[in-house]
Parts: structure tokens; sequence; C-alpha cells
């Protein structure tokens, strides 16, 4: 299975970084893009990848290396039907199974992705919430 690559590279983020700099007083404000470091929506909360659960950084290191997933499932597209995240094009947005200790099936938590670099979403409750992961603390 091909799972799209992160697009966003250390050179691209500093150009929005810079791009978000002083500008001139008759020059139109720069539009916010779909992959904007600084796009947010208010459904979305924050985690510190250190408090995630420990499945939750095996899943994480399975995606950076690729697989193999345990799950058919896992790397599929995201639909984002409930509307919590950013909105983007179909196939921005892709799936995968955080294994909950005890649980007979693949239980309620999940990783979902997005093609910028560091775009992860935690779930614990099964799309009901998302937690923005921030891989800094």
């Amino acid at each position: 299975m091909r799972i799209p690559p992160r697009i966003a590279t250390g050179i691209a983020l500093a150009a929005a970084l810079l791009a978000g700099g002083p500008v001139a007083a008759n020059a139109a404000p720069a539009p916010v893009t779909p992959h904007s470091a600084t796009a947010t929506v208010a459904a979305v909360g924050d985690i510190c990848y250190s408090a995630l659960p420990p499945e939750a950084h095996d899943t994480l290191d399975l995606i950076e290396a690729g697989g193999p997933y345990p799950y058919p499932q896992d790397g599929t597209v995201f639909q984002n039907r409930e509307g919590l995240l950013p909105p983007q094009d179909s196939g921005y947005y892709h799936e995968f199974t955080v294994e909950t200790p005890g649980s007979d099936d693949r239980g309620a938590r999940r990783i979902v992705t997005g093609e910028a670099t560091e775009e992860d979403y935690y779930t614990a409750d099964h799309y009901e919430s998302f937690d923005l992961v921030d891989h800094g603390c």
C-alpha cells in the first residue's frame, strides 16, 4: 500500500514563516493555504507526544517506517465525515489503528495523518474528538 509522502520540508516551513512577516500598509494580507502551519480548527485540541499512550508511539513508528501494519484498514483514506479536522481534498488524510490493550477488535483509538510533516491527529474515542500531536514536547 502506498502512503502519500509527508510533503512539507524545513525549507517550505521557513518560507511559510517568512511569508507571514511584515507587509506594506496597502498590501492585501496573504491568504491562508490549506497546508498552512497556522491554520487551526476549534474542534481540534493538542496533545504532547510524550503524553500519548505507548501504543500510539508504536503506531507513529510504523507510519514513519512505512509499515507493515497490523490491520488491512491501516493506511486507508480517512474521509473526515465528522468535519472536525481542517477541510482538505479527499485522500489528504489516512487512518491507522492504535492498539487498545484488552480489546478483542481494533478498539477506538486511531492516528489520522495529514500530508504535512508531523501532521498527526490522535483520537481515543473513534473520531468523536481529535488532538493534534505536538512532536516538540
